[in-house]
């Protein structure tokens, strides 16, 4: 669906279309970490997002954290809901820069475009000097509206109307934002093989204040595919009494020790 949203002003500091020195983003790049959305702040050190017991710690409100405790609680128990088993929901921004598969960035003098792998999530980023459109003429969305501008080999965008709790996690600790997040997203290579992307995070109804993470990705091998992933091919877990999904091995066997 199109939005037929005309009225928009030059953002200040904003690169309109028509640069040509565009950085070189070309080919597959691959999350350095695993799933963990804030590697500086988990708990156990190196803990995985699957693992029951690991945290991380955002400046949460109390009301936030007691949501993320109820929501370790359910991952402890094999019932926490991730809304993307279902396949065909995308991930969400910023999740989607936190998914283990490939992801690649479109640069174009108008617009930078963010597919993943892992999806279906693709994001648009728009340069072309443009503003947000105003609150009555957006919605929140799994990628949110995005605006942003370059400094030197530096993207720096804004995005705001996301969807949030309920909707999207962050990772599957549990994480949730509210639909009032902003989140200012810097992103740039470090070395020819290895980029950086900054998140700030603001959100008044979930945070007590800012809330940084950073990711970086590896480039891949010259030649790597992109290719398609339809996990619902695959979706014969069958879920129990309780709630729990079962996993099965390849002849069917349930292999969760009961």
């Amino acid at each position: 669906m199109l939005a037929a949203i005309s009225s928009h002003t030059q953002k200040a500091g904003s690169q309109p279309s028509g640069r040509t020195n565009l950085p070189d983003w070309t080919g597959p790049w691959q999350m350095t970490s695993n799933t963990v959305f804030d590697q500086a702040t988990v708990d156990p050190p190196g803990g995985s997002s699957n693992a029951p017991g690991t945290r991380e710690y955002p400046p949460y409100n109390d009301e936030w954290e007691e949501k993320y405790a109820r929501n370790r609680e359910l991952v402890r128990l094999g019932q926490f809901p991730d809304t993307i088993t279902t396949c065909g929901i995308p991930a969400g921004f910023p999740r989607m820069m936190n998914l283990p598969g490939g992801i690649e960035f479109v640069v174009r003098p108008e617009q930078v475009w963010i597919l993943t792998e892992d999806g279906p999530n693709t994001m648009r980023i728009y340069t072309d000097g443009r503003d947000h459109p105003v609150a009555n003429d957006r919605w929140p969305t799994y990628a949110g509206w995005s605006v942003g501008h370059w400094e030197d080999d530096t993207l720096i965008f804004e995005t705001l109307s996301l969807k949030g709790d309920g909707d999207t996690i962050l990772d599957r600790t549990g994480l949730v934002l509210s639909e009032q997040a902003r989140i200012t997203t810097r992103v740039r290579q470090k070395s020819e093989d290895l980029m950086e992307a900054r998140f700030a995070i603001e959100d008044p109804v979930a945070l007590t204040g800012p809330w940084h993470v950073v990711k970086e990705y590896r480039r891949l091998e010259p030649g790597t595919w992109m290719i398609e992933f339809a996990c619902a091919e695959n979706n014969r877990n069958p879920v129990d009494v309780s709630g729990k999904t079962l996993t099965l091995d390849a002849d069917g066997n349930i292999l969760d020790q009961l």
